[in-house]
């Protein structure tokens, strides 16, 4: 379970950071998530996804040794594993975690790996939630790349969440847009995710990725044809949710 290191509920702690926070830069966010102790133990989850880099070098500047959290669905494109490792090896990562399911949980309700084709909600439970939220039970918070631009259930994203009593997230990106990213990247000469150059400005698992097009929500090709638009490691009232779209759009 996560260390109570300090008095006050989880809610009080978050409403202070983020009234503490509200006009500092995204470095300002992350330093603080990292180097100070009001936070507890820290790690990074990352999907070594179309815009993580960014995030994952300004970790690896301010502090490299920070835990990296990265779910192996065994349902990634190939482009994905290889960018993985080639961002870990440019970045220097030095504690790089790959996170999985435990392979009697998936063999006994995904026995013949066609899960998501009927259930998306309990394939990314068994494959992304469950393993996480045991590879997260040793911090008291967790940084994500989570931005407002990007629609749906992140447009009110702040700096600080609550999982429920339980943990802190650190949002530290919220309010960048896509220039402050592609910026990022070109002046910090940061590798791309090859799969952004052909149409996939997010990515997730194989079978439930799509490629987007002009003028599309970025996270239109997650989930296409269903109303899904959240894989369910977001937590709402400490439960991981699978937020819905809006159908009536």
């Amino acid at each position: 379970m996560p260390r109570d290191l300090h008095a006050g509920p989880v809610t009080e702690r978050v409403a202070a950071l983020n009234a503490r926070y509200r006009h500092h830069s995204a470095t300002a966010v992350l330093e603080h998530s990292l180097r100070d102790d009001d936070l507890g133990r820290v790690a990074l989850v990352s999907s070594f996804g179309a815009e993580s880099v960014v995030l994952l070098h300004l970790v690896s500047v301010i502090a490299p040794e920070t835990p990296v959290l990265f779910i192996d669905t065994r349902m990634l494109f190939p482009e994905t594993l290889a960018y993985q490792r080639e961002v870990a090896e440019a970045l220097h990562l030095c504690d790089l975690r790959t996170i999985r399911a435990a392979q009697p949980r998936v063999a006994f309700e995904d026995p013949d790996n066609t899960l998501h084709q009927f259930n998306t909600d309990a394939c990314c439970h068994v494959r992304k939630v469950e393993p996480l939220e045991r590879a997260l039970a040793q911090f008291d918070g967790w940084i994500t790349g989570r931005k407002r631009y990007q629609g749906t259930s992140r447009t009110a994203v702040e700096f600080f969440e609550a999982e429920n009593e339980t943990r802190i997230k650190v949002n530290p990106l919220a309010h960048w847009g896509p220039e402050d990213l592609q910026d990022y990247m070109i002046n910090n000469r940061l590798p791309r995710h090859p799969l952004v150059a052909k149409g996939f400005p997010s990515i997730g698992c194989a079978p439930c990725t799509s490629a987007v097009k002009p003028g599309e929500d970025p996270r239109a090709g997650r989930w296409r044809g269903s109303t899904k638009t959240e894989c369910g490691i977001h937590f709402i009232d400490g439960k991981a949710v699978q937020v819905k779209k809006d159908t009536a759009a």
